[in-house]
């Protein structure tokens, strides 16, 4: 696991002033805000008698635990034991562990590793995530997978024609054209042009005569965020994933799903169905993937040119691994 970086950990609109549990990496963590918006990050098990923080409430910026009241504030110091006389001292063995976090591309972003944290990843040139000129809907989806298979699943191009036949990606036409990698400094991208398929449903209405190859970008960052660009020739589709290990072979799946077509309400549950019915394709293969932690040896499976950018990603990895 990488644990020295960023991970995109839930939706910003998710947290609130009411504690909220979250598991990753085999740990169970608590998150809430404070009267003043911001977020905070601690382990969830009460350093008295491990009850869970997140069961608990907010009293001004403290988190109470439900057991026993005990109040921590936001860099976990126990401020308050209510079975004991305000004059007696509090222990300073009395501490939550805290973690940094920093909200932006709507998600949660949490810092797990010890020492200081570097900067956050910046994304650039994906206006999407920052402009008001598209439809976003956004949903969680579970899988029993390694976060890492799920991530590269994510960046598979040649599964398309036969895990998504009638989505997208054409069986008679499978082959995918050399890729050209585009990197940034905590991740890469790569863009194909997928044969096509007819539309179904809504999208039949804005599609006439032959339909062209569809221009097709996908890409991560690191740790656990990938993304999905489809130009269709309506309008543009994108989704964006923070793949969150809620253990080693556990992961949620949390999205957002810009488009700029079909921007009204009304269209909302056809994307989140279609968008769903993705990851219910994937799912059964992905699962069945052995071994279910990628290998740490580069040549522990083979390479054909479709996987340039999984193997872009195994380099980064490993890079950071060492």
């Amino acid at each position: 696991m990488l644990n020295s970086l960023w991970y995109a950990v839930e939706f910003s609109n998710a947290i609130s002033t009411s504690p909220k549990l979250l598991k990753i990496l085999g740990r169970e963590l608590v998150l809430y805000r404070t009267g003043d918006g911001q977020i905070q990050a601690m382990d969830n098990a009460c350093i008295h008698r491990g009850a869970a923080l997140a069961k608990g409430s907010i009293e001004g910026d403290c988190i109470v635990c439900p057991y026993h009241g005990w109040q921590y504030q936001q860099n976990g110091d126990c401020v308050n034991i209510p079975s004991q006389s305000p004059a007696t001292s509090i222990a300073k063995q009395a501490k939550m562990t805290t973690y940094p976090v920093r909200e932006k591309y709507g998600w949660i972003w949490l810092f797990l590793g010890g020492g200081e944290p570097g900067e956050l990843i910046s994304i650039s040139n994906f206006p999407q995530l920052e402009s008001g000129g598209f439809r976003s809907i956004q949903g969680k989806f579970y899988w029993n997978a390694n976060y890492e298979r799920v991530l590269e699943n994510g960046l598979d191009f040649a599964h398309a024609p036969f895990v998504h036949a009638g989505a997208f990606g054409n069986p008679n036409l499978p082959e995918i054209e050399d890729l050209v990698i585009e990197n940034y400094p905590e991740g890469a991208s790569a863009t194909v042009y997928l044969a096509a398929t007819p539309p179904q449903g809504l999208w039949k209405l804005l599609v006439r005569g032959e339909r062209k190859p569809i221009k097709t970008r996908t890409g991560f960052f690191l740790p656990n965020l990938t993304f999905l660009e489809v130009y269709l020739p309506f309008g543009q589709l994108t989704i964006w994933t923070a793949h969150v290990p809620i253990n080693a072979n556990t992961t949620v799946s949390k999205w957002i799903n810009f488009r700029s077509f079909f921007t009204g309400k009304w269209a909302d549950l056809d994307a989140y169905n279609r968008t769903i019915k993705i990851f219910e394709q994937d799912k059964p293969i992905v699962e069945s993937q052995r071994p279910q932690i990628i290998p740490t040896d580069l040549n522990g499976e083979i390479y054909v040119a479709a996987d340039a950018l999984q193997l872009q990603y195994r380099k980064l990895r490993q890079h950071i691994l060492m």
